[in-house]
């Protein structure tokens, strides 16, 4: 979604609020496309502070379908997504105050705001480092690929490490019976 906001870049202190929602249907990144799964619709609050700063303020939540680390099940993660940002108006020679370059990633140069983008790279920031369907999820057996946590294999699971084997001729030798 893209809002006009060049009304409020020409008057200070003007502010807008518009209900925004997420036109993305995928979420990309390097590790793979994953399907939005829902997105509520949200305020935004644009506001030009003295005519020095451009502030973003608002919160909403989505669903992103995220596979499991160990099964691979699609688990409909939530995120709560706040933004809160201040960005400095650039002068007439086209530098910012504090030298950020954080406006031009989501503003144009016709002063349209990439409200996808602000949501888009939220969600980046609050990236799970693992997703588990279930706490104690079993995962998908390394041999035959079956989900452990919907049924048992028949492959054996007792396969050592050969570097391990002369411990385990040890304990075979001393076994009580």
């Amino acid at each position: 979604m893209k809002i006009d906001i060049s009304d409020v870049y020409s008057l200070d202190n003007k502010e807008i609020t518009r209900k925004v929602h997420i036109d993305m249907v995928t979420f990309e990144s390097r590790q793979g496309a994953f399907p939005i799964q829902a997105g509520e619709p949200f305020d935004l609050t644009i506001a030009n502070e003295e005519g020095k700063r451009l502030r973003l303020s608002g919160e909403g939540d989505a669903t992103v379908q995220i596979p499991c680390d160990r099964c691979l099940q699609e688990v409909a993660y939530p995120f709560h997504i706040e933004i809160e940002k201040v960005m400095p108006f650039a002068d007439v020679s086209g530098e910012t105050e504090d030298d950020s370059d954080e406006a031009a990633s989501y503003i144009d140069e016709d002063r349209v705001l990439d409200v996808d983008r602000l949501i888009y790279n939220e969600i980046l920031v609050n990236w799970p480092a693992k997703v588990l369907c279930r706490p104690d999820c079993k995962g998908i057996c390394p041999k035959c690929g079956t989900n452990l946590n919907l049924a048992a294999c028949d492959c054996e699971q007792g396969e050592l490490d050969p570097r391990m084997a002369q411990f385990q001729d040890v304990f075979n030798k001393f076994k009580e019976v």
